[in-house]
């Protein structure tokens, strides 16, 4: 049976093409190939640059409500089709459905966000600064802009990017990843169907090459990026020093090593339920996923004591299963990565409490399932602290009190997230004061902000000024522009040589 092909889509159509290499997208929870993705090549890259910098003129020039009005309508198209997007996606990343569905709704509230860009555009005017002067700003589109995004959030992700980048009036190439492609398409036909004009919007399949043909590309004028710090570092370091008269933008998310803090008068059950959803929600692959559990003082043997039968009996199922609690991860050999960090921390002196290795889910013997793992006595010189495991995997670190768990927290390399469990007021103000990360939740487990906030983190965990969405995502997309105008009664003043100063 010949197997569905995952194409591009570039100016306002799919190009599912039988030339070029191909490579196979994975049904996670069964581990059989669904489809094949296409693997774009440099002459990809320059069609849909092409495309996207002939839309951008005409896109640019449309009025901000007319933008908005197109928003509105991929809004409500995307509410008629979110549960076909959330299935979309547990079908080729795993995830069990409701946690796919909440991804679509998180996606959805960046588009409600982006359909205020009349107000959102609207910027400062001085009358009269002196002179019969008046001074004012506008913010203008960038023209060709690009996102990276990675497997985690095949929906949500995009949408931090795209809706802010087209109400602004950029035009935008989306470089999804290879393992889940299918939800790019969907948006891309969605957003056709809304009123696009062909072109503003395009999806180029593909790896890394595809990406460094997006760096290189003169006419990219802004690339942001979501995924590993080794990438994110990369993509910054390529996109900055690109030479010629427009420098490329870029804003590279990286890696992320997020800790909980559970101090000793929490609410023990609230941080234990938070851990568990944290933990193990989207099988620990997520960049706000919480992988370290800090334990103050006496805390420590409590909190394991409830942790470990709440993860032996996490549901482990196909995610279309109404009752799963957590499904597969996305690959066969990310599966193997995790293992191996698994082995690591025993082989480093780690306690493992809790071995997920080995868990066979009836019916899916061919499946990427891990079960949840618990590890205690861990140290920061491990290899499972240090580095981002991205799966099923919750390390437990004891400290002694409350400054230990700021240094350890803040002696890490990654700044992404954090969360401090409490019930005193002025534990949870000098930590969030205290702390270096750039998102914090006090007795909130993920603490990603909501749309009309903005996204980021903080040290190697962000590589770029400004953070996505919400009006540092506005700043992003858009060049600042001051405009100072004079109509004088006449012009026989004559020249000026000396500074302009307010009179």
């Amino acid at each position: 049976m010949r197997l569905p092909i995952i194409g591009h889509y570039i100016n306002g159509g799919r190009v599912d093409s039988a030339d070029g290499d191909r490579q196979p997208v994975f049904n996670p929870a069964t581990g059989e190939v669904g489809a094949e993705v296409l693997v774009g090549n440099e002459a990809d890259v320059e069609t849909a640059v092409a495309a996207a910098k002939a839309a951008a003129p005409a896109w640019a020039a449309t009025a901000p409500l007319k933008r908005a009005r197109i928003l509105f309508r991929f809004k409500d198209l995307i509410e008629r089709h979110h549960d076909d997007l959330a299935a979309a996606i547990t079908r080729e990343h795993g995830k069990i459905f409701s946690d796919a569905k909440g991804e679509v709704t998180r996606g959805l509230e960046v588009v409600e966000f982006a359909c205020g860009i009349p107000q959102l555009l609207k910027t400062q005017f001085t009358d009269n600064i002196g002179g019969g002067i008046d001074n004012w700003n506008l913010r203008q589109p960038l023209g060709v802009t690009a996102g990276i995004t990675p497997f985690n959030f095949p929906f949500m992700v995009p949408m931090w990017m795209a809706p802010v980048a087209l109400a602004t009036g950029n035009t935008f190439i989306l470089k999804p990843s290879e393992r889940d492609p299918s939800p790019s398409l969907m948006v891309a036909e969605l957003l056709h169907e809304a009123g696009l004009p062909d072109g503003v919007f395009n999806v180029l399949q593909g790896g890394k090459n595809v990406v460094n043909a997006l760096l290189r590309n003169p006419d990219v004028r802004a690339v942001s990026f979501v995924g590993s710090t080794p990438i994110a570092e990369h993509v910054y370091t390529a996109g900055t020093s690109r030479m010629g008269p427009y420098p490329l933008r870029v804003q590279a998310l990286g890696g992320a090593k997020n800790h909980l803090v559970v101090m000793p008068d929490a609410n023990l059950e609230q941080a234990v339920d938070a851990l568990m959803g944290a933990a193990y929600g989207s099988a620990g692959e997520r960049c706000m996923a919480v992988s370290v559990a800090v334990a103050v003082g006496s805390v420590a043997d409590k909190l394991i004591d409830a942790l470990i039968p709440r993860v032996q009996l996490l549901k482990v199922k196909n995610g279309m299963d109404p009752d799963a609690e957590m499904g597969p991860v996305v690959t066969a050999e990310h599966k193997a990565k995790i293992e191996a960090y698994i082995e690591a921390g025993v082989k480093a002196g780690a306690k493992l409490l809790v071995d997920g290795r080995g868990l066979k889910v009836g019916g899916h013997d061919q499946g990427f399932f891990l079960g949840g793992c618990l590890f205690d006595h861990v140290t920061p010189d491990m290899t499972i602290y240090r580095e981002e495991i991205f799966g099923p995997v919750l390390c437990i670190v004891r400290v002694p009190d409350f400054a230990a768990a700021i240094d350890l927290i803040n002696g890490h390399e990654f700044g992404n997230g954090v969360s401090l469990f409490t019930s005193d007021g002025n534990t949870a103000r000098e930590f969030s004061r205290r702390i270096e990360v750039g998102m914090v939740g006090i007795n909130v487990p993920i603490p990603v902000p909501m749309a009309w906030h903005s996204f980021g983190g903080w040290k190697r965990s962000m590589f770029g000024d400004l953070h996505a969405y919400g009006e540092e995502g506005i700043r992003f997309y858009t060049r600042y522009k001051s405009i100072m105008q004079r109509w004088p009664e006449t012009i026989d003043k004559g020249p000026e040589f000396s500074m302009p100063v307010s009179k």
